[in-house]
């Protein structure tokens, strides 16, 4: 069986059309974009014959069955309800939505329609969280004692709807790996904001702080995870870390770009020795023809801001799509799922919550916890 798609967004979303169409299970039948010069361009380019500038009209086409959205954040939740209410599943880019009210109506769509929703979030799809999740899996790390994850960004020079954006409300970089490591669920958290922004961005966002650092109680279990995140007038290369503190190992991400990460063995019996790692590619868990698609070098547009600054997202994308396109084909839950997707989401924007009311905890909506 294979399964049809339309790709909606095609900035960064054009990363994953030659994947679509390498896929053995997988035919992307159509694309999406509002500019017509652009959109003729890209179907030009990889061969696409339906081509269209306006969403519904993507919605009418009983041929698709399902869509992927990588359209602006704005966009994500009013699009993904309306694919699920026209009969389409929906794999939509990160964040699933900018408001809690949002995120309960997501899960509430699917659960009324049958139909399968996953937020396509690369770092869980990394080499790097790959090769960690395995060691855990393992037993190689031992009892996980702590979490930690940053993810400064400089987004002077991002398109301008980026200077309206809470920090925390674009967290999921630094809340899926800390929670799905151990496939759990955040159930509270207390976050600070830190410093100030300039007067523009603050007027634009409502935010006032540099920089949002929250501590994440996970659901049922004694362990903690800290992240921290910056957009704006914060003197720091990118970085998308994750830190991983375990009883018999432990994994830290390198400070610099572009330098190997740094493993650390418990000290017994030997003194404990650092050592400066090389993680490995996990394309041999993907279909032979897309594998190749983990490389940089099969990046269509490398010089993307977000490719430039996220490293390639570590491998992700071929994974991404072969996880939802598995989900459709074995009908199950993709990982991760609406509920998992809303509360990794949910984190970021009551994260803000907390901030603004001086680091108060506050517990995560009842509809996220299962």
């Amino acid at each position: 069986m294979s399964f049809n798609v339309a790709m909606v967004g095609l900035g960064f979303g054009a990363e994953f059309i030659p994947i679509y169409q390498n896929h053995p299970d997988a035919n992307i039948v159509a694309i999406c974009r509002r500019n017509k010069e652009e959109l003729d361009k890209m179907g030009d380019q990889f061969g696409i014959e339906k081509r269209y500038t306006e969403f519904d009209d993507v919605l009418a086409d009983s041929e698709v069955d399902f869509v992927h959205i990588n359209s602006p954040i704005g966009d994500h939740a009013w699009m993904s309800l309306k694919a699920l209410d026209a009969g389409k599943h929906v794999m939509c880019t990160v964040p699933m939505a900018t408001t809690i009210d949002e995120c309960r109506q997501i899960i509430e769509k699917v659960k009324e329609t049958g139909l399968k929703y996953m937020m396509a979030e690369t770092v869980v799809y990394s080499r790097e969280f790959l090769f960690i999740k395995d060691l855990y899996d393992k037993g190689e790390l031992g009892k996980i004692q702590h979490l930690a994850a940053s993810h400064p960004q400089d987004m002077d020079g991002w398109p301008s709807y980026w200077e309206s954006m809470i920090p925390m409300h674009y967290a999921t970089h630094v809340v899926s790996p800390c929670l799905g490591l151990m496939d759990s669920l955040a159930e509270s958290v207390s976050c600070f904001g830190s410093g100030t922004v300039r007067d523009d961005i603050k007027e634009k966002s409502g935010n006032p702080f540099a920089v949002e650092s929250a501590h994440i109680k996970l659901k049922d279990s004694d362990v903690t995870a800290h992240i921290w995140r910056c957009l704006y007038d914060v003197a720091r290369q990118y970085r998308e870390s994750f830190d991983v503190y375990g009883t018999k190992k432990s994994f830290e991400w390198t400070l610099v770009e572009n330098e190997p990460h740094v493993m650390h063995v418990a000290k017994r019996p030997e003194p404990e020795i650092p050592e400066k790692i090389e993680v490995p590619d996990f394309a041999h868990l993907l279909p032979e023809p897309i594998q190749k698609f983990t490389l940089p070098a099969e990046i269509h547009d490398a010089d993307h801001l977000s490719f430039l600054q996220g490293g390639g997202h570590g491998g992700s994308h071929p994974h991404m799509v072969n996880e939802f396109v598995m989900a459709l084909k074995e009908d199950r839950d993709p990982k991760p799922n609406a509920l998992t997707s809303a509360n990794w989401t949910c984190v970021g924007i009551c994260a803000h919550e907390s901030a603004m009311k001086g680091g108060e905890v506050v517990r995560l909506p009842e509809f996220t916890l299962g």
